[in-house]
């Protein structure tokens, strides 16, 4: 056993033990190698059934990671290119002067459809067709590529149709055909998860004794606000835990999030860095473009400086950490995270059940730990 993994171990049996974590799942690679597997706690915590290690979590928005290297890997192999504009592929996105849009400016959020339709409900989130006719008649609140503010909900639509209408399969498909079936991971890393498998995900909860977020206090936030009849964040759609735990959401392809474990989206970074087991999931020179700064400036939704690669954030996830330009990763609003580093070679995950709005305190502690044990 790695100094690293004894030293993770202890932490994250720390954070269950003291009622911090319900369960909790950490997979770091380095140079291709897992180095790191580690669980605690308990992936239900009505039943006691315990994290495994191919236990799946519904993680947010760490899942738009993942649908961005979907994009990459398709480009790797010349099914579509970032520069190509979106109408080419889907002529309805072109409504009301989105035309320009390309494919870039989706996965760098800047395609200036942040928002979707504020009475949006998880049952619409659903339903495939609507939503994607619900974004391509959107009016954009800004020119396509002039600036960017996060696609909380409407990115995994954009890019996800984009897929769809490339390879002419849904985004699920071509996740399990080109990345998580090479990886060996196919029962690990989903949009939407089959039926047969539900009974083996994490169930989210919440802490105990939180502030209650009431309608009116986030509709004075700017991500919340209402433009054209749309919105980023829409009311009663917001991914708690109860909205993580609903089977139709679960099964359904909603690719602004994702359903995996820690070591299937860890094998996938690491997988993007260089090669694992004999699976390379782009080149060098592919890696080097999309791991560089494609987007930086103040996020028009969410009101705070981002810099963005593409499809993915620049640095680690919380806003008081050091600037690290080689890492590149997506964070979940319940607190999980998943990344990778140029410079070193390592890809992290960390997973969890306890739905901690916009707390990484959890995922800073941990890759502390990681970053020391591993890299000094």
């Amino acid at each position: 056993m790695s100094d690293a993994q004894k030293q993770v171990q202890v932490a994250i049996d720390q954070l269950v033990e003291s009622g911090a974590e319900t369960g909790v799942q950490v997979a770091v690679y380095r140079e291709g190698e897992l180095v790191v597997d580690a669980v605690a706690g308990a992936a239900d915590a009505a039943t006691g059934r315990p994290v495994i290690s191919s236990t799946p979590f519904y993680a947010t928005s760490t899942g738009k990671g993942v649908t961005a290297t979907v994009v990459h890997v398709l480009a790797e192999r010349g099914v579509l290119t970032y520069d190509t504009p979106i109408v080419e592929l889907w002529p309805e996105f072109g409504a009301h002067g989105k035309q320009a849009a390309t494919v870039r400016h989706a996965l760098t959020h800047s395609t200036g459809v942040p928002g979707l339709p504020a009475a949006t409900t998880p049952e619409d989130l659903c339903d495939w067709e609507k939503m994607c006719a619900a974004v391509a008649d959107a009016e954009p609140w800004w020119e396509p590529g002039t600036k960017t503010g996060y696609h909380a909900q409407s990115f995994g639509y954009i890019v996800g149709e984009i897929v769809r209408r490339a390879t002419g399969l849904p985004i699920s498909q071509v996740l399990r055909e080109q990345v998580a079936g090479p990886l060996g991971v196919a029962d690990e890393l989903f949009f939407g998860v089959p039926k047969s498998q539900l009974g083996t995900l994490a169930r989210l909860d919440e802490p105990s004794g939180g502030p209650e977020m009431t309608a009116d206090l986030l509709e004075g936030i700017p991500f919340f606000r209402v433009v054209h009849g749309y919105t980023a964040a829409p009311m009663a759609a917001l991914p708690d835990a109860a909205f993580g735990n609903r089977a139709d959401v679960l099964t359904s392809d909603i690719p602004a999030g994702g359903t995996m474990s820690a070591r299937a989206v860890a094998r996938m970074y690491a997988a993007l860095l260089g090669e694992v087991d004999g699976v390379r999931l782009v080149s060098p020179e592919r890696l080097r473009e999309i791991t560089s700064v494609a987007m930086s400036g103040v996020d028009e939704v969410v009101g705070f400086p981002s810099t963005r690669a593409l499809g993915y954030n620049i640095g680690f996830p919380s806003l008081n950490a050091s600037p690290a330009p080689t890492v590149f990763g997506m964070a979940g609003s319940g607190g999980t995270a998943a990344y990778a580093d140029t410079a070193t070679g390592v890809a992290f995950a960390l997973t969890k059940n306890r739905v901690s709005a916009g707390d990484y305190t959890t995922v800073e502690r941990v890759g502390e730990i990681v970053k020391n044990s591993l890299t000094g």
